[in-house]
Parts: C-alpha cells; structure tokens; sequence
C-alpha cells in the first residue's frame, strides 16, 4: 500500500519505517531539511535500539523515503498519517496547531480521495477538529473529494518502540467508516496473522482509549511512590511490598515499581492533557490531579535526601550522577527526574558529574557548556571527587558496579538510589551508607 507520514520525528519515524520493513511504500514528510538530508544519509535523530538498521536497510530497498515535499506527500498516499508533536500548550492542554496544519496541508494538495489517520496523541474531539479543518480547505477549492479521518493511537514504549511496533499487543481502530475500517485492516495485516488484535471502536473512544492507557500506567508509578513514602515513615521495605502486592495477578508486577518520579514524552503531557480536556467538559480529575502532584514531589525525593544528608549544606558538593535520559535504551530527556536534580543541586551551589549511555549529547544540548556540569566519559570517571553517587536511571549498566571502587573514590562513601537498584542489606556490610526510595531508611536514621 502506498503511505505517506507527516511528521517524522519518534511516533512518525518508527511507524514508517516498521510498515516499509512489511513491503509498504512509505513517503515521510518533514518540514525539517535538516533532519530529511541526516535520514538520507542514514543519520538517526533518536537513540532506539533497532531502528538505525531499519531505516536504512529500507531506505536503500527505496520502499522508504524522505521529503519536505508536502505536495508530493500527499500525492502519494492513500493513507496519510499525521504523526507530528502535540506539545502542551501554557495551561497543560495538548497544542493542535501542527496537527491541524497537516490536515490544511493534507485538503490543499489532495486530489483523490483520502484516509487520514491521526497518529499523534490527541485529545477527545480531534478527529471532529481534522474533519472539518479538510472539509473548510475542499470547499474553499471549489472540489468535492471522500475522504475519512481515523484515530489510530499509537502505544510504544521508548527503548522498545520497535518491537512493539513490529509485534503490538494491540492496534486500535477509531472509525465508523467500514471503508475506512477496510483499507486499515489491510494495512495492518502483516501485524495481525497469529491471532486479532484490532480493536475497531468509535473514534471518539480510541482517542481517549490512548489517554486512559498512559494515565493509568502513570497512576500505579504514582500509587508506588506514595506507598514508598509511606514505606519510609512506618520502616518498612517498599520491595519487599512490591512483591508481595505483586503476586496478585489481578495487580501484576508491570509498573509498580517505586522511583524518583516517571518522565518522559508521554506520561507527564498526558496526564495534564487529560486533566485539562476533563475540566473543559465540567468534571474535576481528582484522582488525575493528585496523581500528576504525587510525581512532582517525587522529583524532589533525591534533592531532599542530599540535602538532608549534608545538613543543608551542599555548596562546592561534588555530586556524581548516574543516568540522564528519563529511562534506559533511550535519549529521550523530556521531563526527566535528572534535570529536576541537577537543577536543584546548581541553584544550591553544587557540581555535577554525570555520565549516561546515550543521553550526553542530549544534555549537552539542552545545558550546553557550564563550570557545574561535568560530563564524564565513564561512569567510574563520574566518581572521582565526588562527594556523592546518585542514580537516576536504571540502565544495565549501573545495576552491578564496584562496590569497593565506589566506597574508595567517593568522598563520603554515599549511595542514594532513584530507582532501587541495589541491596541494602549488601551495601551496608562493606560500609557504604544507601538511601533507596521507601527502604525503611530516612535519611540521617
């Protein structure tokens, strides 16, 4: 089938380039030069494991390409997926203005009829927003053409997008149209030979299908965090809670781990999206609203700790810091708990040094060059000086360091854990101080 994708950045690009690995042609449109010559000459934008070889193996076979030619996007696809951002606008609501522009772009240049999927994530009433937005643009043309707008949210997890666009747990369909709902299941057929897995609904319940997944996955982190801070105060082992709530398979393990806070592309937007489209229609998010204050404060947690610690004193602090990106196997920094630290820590006087697997680059963009921000080439080169180690991220390679190396670098012979990597019981008998999150430990205790 031939495919155009408006918007190549991590939804857009990913989506491409798995439905060009199963024989489609696939056109992406950017408006990004930039970024359109980079992915030409097999230069990547984003870390994702899987995905550089996919772009450019399916580049080279020429069933993917690259153009900030919107005309010939258009043209080409009978499918046109509109995968550009939906940043959150000053009061948390999601900004429609890029998706609308595409569905402008889209009425402009199309001349045969059309299926326009709204890939981006999107509050309830977009697919309406498009709708009209093309049907506007035909009639100022003068020209009547069919066309249908479909929801299809997207649910990729950062780190694994690939794989799970290759193998998705489920695709859901938001239309009414059986043409529409037709040429989808086309589409998607190379995804769906084991067993079903479209979920065809109203478009109306696939775009809020999309949020009530995020939030919901947002609400168990949030939950465990307040369980953790509980854990603390009573003395109690939030790990040793995990696993026994956990067992419950009416509960599962899946996201209930406690930490200094989610981040992300998706959670913190969502969350806040979804708060802001309920009080539009008169509702009062409660739930929603404590679960986005809960994760506020989590991101103080490691802060507060070091600061307790240091009895309020943490100026010229040398403060080593493990991890950056908001989770491991990604560079993604949006909304990451480690820039609430390090931003923290700069406004108290301390130095960071820091080292992460793939998000340096990312951090040298977003801070640039500054005398408190070190970033090291190894995670060993981080605690040298250091008065401190602090872990952000669990990427594999924190989770079994040298413990002795540690202990004889570091200054004060501190660990204080954001994502609960490690034993306490292991640290405190090689005489390593450990402050995790909901460990039965306060700081100073």
């Amino acid at each position: 089938m031939k495919v155009t994708v408006f918007g190549i950045g991590y939804v857009g690009l990913v989506q491409a380039a798995v439905l060009a690995e199963v024989g489609h042609d696939v056109v992406c449109v950017d408006v990004n030069a930039e970024r359109v010559e980079n992915l030409k000459n097999g230069i990547i934008p984003i870390y994702e494991p899987g995905l550089t070889p996919l772009v450019k193996s399916n580049y080279e076979a020429e069933r993917l390409q690259f153009t900030t030619d919107a005309e010939f996007g258009v043209k080409h696809g009978k499918i046109q997926f509109i995968a550009v951002g939906t940043p959150p606008d000053e009061d948390g609501s999601a900004d429609l203005q890029y998706v609308l522009a595409v569905a402008k772009t889209i009425a402009t240049y199309m001349e045969s009829p059309k299926i326009v999927v709204d890939k981006s994530t999107v509050p309830v009433g977009t697919a309406d927003k498009v709708a009209e937005c093309i049907a506007a643009v035909l009639k100022t043309r003068g020209v009547s053409l069919d066309f249908d707008v479909v929801s299809n949210p997207e649910f990729l997890k950062e780190g694994a997008a690939v794989a799970d666009c290759q193998r998705p747990d489920r695709i859901v369909i938001g239309t009414d149209s059986a043409v529409a709902e037709s040429k989808m299941r086309e589409l998607y057929a190379p995804f769906n030979r084991n067993h079903e897995k479209l979920i065809v609904m109203d478009v109306r319940s696939a775009e809020l299908t999309k949020y009530a997944a995020n939030c919901m996955l947002a609400t168990k982190i949030s939950f465990m965090n307040e369980m953790a801070n509980l854990a603390e105060k009573l003395g109690a082992d939030i790990e040793k809670v995990r696993l026994g709530i956990g067992s419950d398979p009416r509960i599962g393990y899946h996201f209930i781990y406690p930490g200094c806070g989610y981040g992300g592309s998706c959670f913190p937007k969502d969350v806040q999206a979804l708060v802001r489209t309920a009080e539009k229609v008169g509702y009062t998010p409660e739930l929603l609203r404590s679960v986005e204050a809960v994760n506020g404060r989590q991101k103080e947690k490691l802060f507060s700790h070091l600061q307790s610690y240091f009895n309020g004193d943490l100026a010229g602090k040398r403060i080593a810091l493990w991890g950056l990106s908001f989770k491991p196997n990604t560079d993604d920094m949006r909304d990451a708990s480690s820039r609430v630290l390090m931003e923290n820590l700069w406004a108290a006087g301390a130095i960071v040094q820091a080292y992460d697997p793939e998000a340096m680059n990312e951090t040298q963009r977003i801070y640039g060059t500054r005398a408190d921000l070190n970033l090291m080439g190894t995670k060993e080169s981080a605690l040298n000086g250091a008065d401190a180690l602090v872990v952000c991220t669990e990427w594999n390679a924190f989770k079994a360091p040298d413990f002795d190396l540690i202990k004889e670098t570091l200054n004060h012979a501190v660990i204080f854990d954001g994502r609960n990597l490690y034993d306490p019981a292991i640290l405190e008998a090689q005489g390593i101080a450990y402050y995790g999150i909901g460990r039965g430990r306060s700081v100073g205790a």
